[in-house]
């Protein structure tokens, strides 16, 4: 009797699915930079960073043809090389040219416009503070965007340890993929520490990681646990697990379908189902489809934003097929 029950229990499980969820239009636009160059020009293209932060597209795109190295010296004099979605220093930027690299620039739109934001209010006279994380390639490459002036801020400790040479001439930007909860903390901080600072006129966390984050919000409460599928290195993948977790939800991030545990669904009513904006659709199938095998048979879409943002490629790569 107690197998029947519990088998009736899994039957009546159900998987919500997070809207929207996976690949953003800079994700998009890209891998498709890569997949054209390598159309276009042949194996191998060099790729400076993984192009975005997801396992299965990186070796997608090795196996291809793409050759991903941290830094330029590794890629032979005269090669076709593509910045990262990430974004890079002036400095790379500078030695790609002197070096006679043939670059083709995959930065989301939505860091390049944090990067001339910082250009604005360096010109103005203005020290600039980042909010990011440490190490994460995105906020390497905003903070190259000056050789002086910039400070790095991960939290409201680091806010009460800086040193500005001018606090009446000071301004802030974000790196795009953080959480928006914290980064609101980390705002409101250097606001009561430094009344003179000013802000970007538009946020800087961009579209598809508010829509993700605001996606779990709306979701986790209804379940059990919430399992997110996106690489360890995705910033944005890490924050959908902490908005989960912060509502009290046990959550998981996954590569894919083979790091489930069944015993994170032991006993589990609801389970939730996300990605971040660097996993492709098909990873999330194949762990829909695991979810599905261990018993959890219903599956619900949630109700939730239909992006239709696209970013065009560069000049001279064409519009995308």
């Amino acid at each position: 009797m107690s197998d029947k029950r519990a088998a009736s229990a899994q039957e009546e499980a159900e998987i919500l699915l997070a809207k929207p969820r996976g690949f953003c239009a800079g994700v998009d636009r890209a891998i498709a930079i890569v997949e054209r160059a390598l159309e276009t020009h042949g194996a191998p293209i060099y790729v400076r960073h993984e192009i975005v932060h997801n396992k299965y597209v990186v070796d997608d795109l090795r196996a291809k043809g793409a050759v991903f190295v941290e830094e330029l010296a590794e890629v032979p004099a005269g090669a076709t090389v593509i910045f990262s979605a990430h974004g890079v220093s002036l400095e790379v930027q500078r030695e790609a040219r002197a070096r006679g690299l043939k670059v083709f620039d995959a930065t989301c739109p939505l860091v390049t416009k944090v990067h001339v934001e910082v250009a604005r209010m360096r010109d103005q006279g203005r020290e600039v503070v980042m909010i990011g994380h440490e190490g994460h390639p995105e906020a390497e490459g905003t903070l190259g965007q000056s050789d002086s002036g910039m400070h790095l801020v991960e939290n409201e400790a680091d806010v009460a340890k800086l040193q500005v040479r001018d606090p009446q001439k000071l301004a802030y930007v974000t790196q795009t993929t953080l959480s928006m909860d914290d980064c609101a903390r980390v705002i409101a901080a250097l606001k009561a520490r430094f009344p003179a600072i000013v802000g970007p006129k538009k946020d800087d966390i961009c579209y598809a990681t508010q829509n993700r984050q605001d996606a779990v919000k709306i979701m986790a409460p209804q379940c059990d646990v919430v399992i997110v599928v996106g690489s360890p290195n995705s910033s944005n993948s890490n924050r959908l697990r902490e908005v989960a977790r912060n509502l009290g939800r046990e959550a998981y991030l996954v590569d894919d379908a083979d790091e489930l545990r069944p015993e994170w669904l032991a006993g589990r009513k609801r389970v939730g189902l996300t990605a971040g904006a660097s996993a492709p659709e098909v990873l999330v199938h194949e762990v829909l489809l695991r979810l599905q095998s261990m018993g959890i048979a219903r599956v619900h879409e949630l109700e939730g934003i239909d992006e239709r943002i696209i970013f065009p490629l560069p000049r001279g790569m064409g519009n995308a097929g």
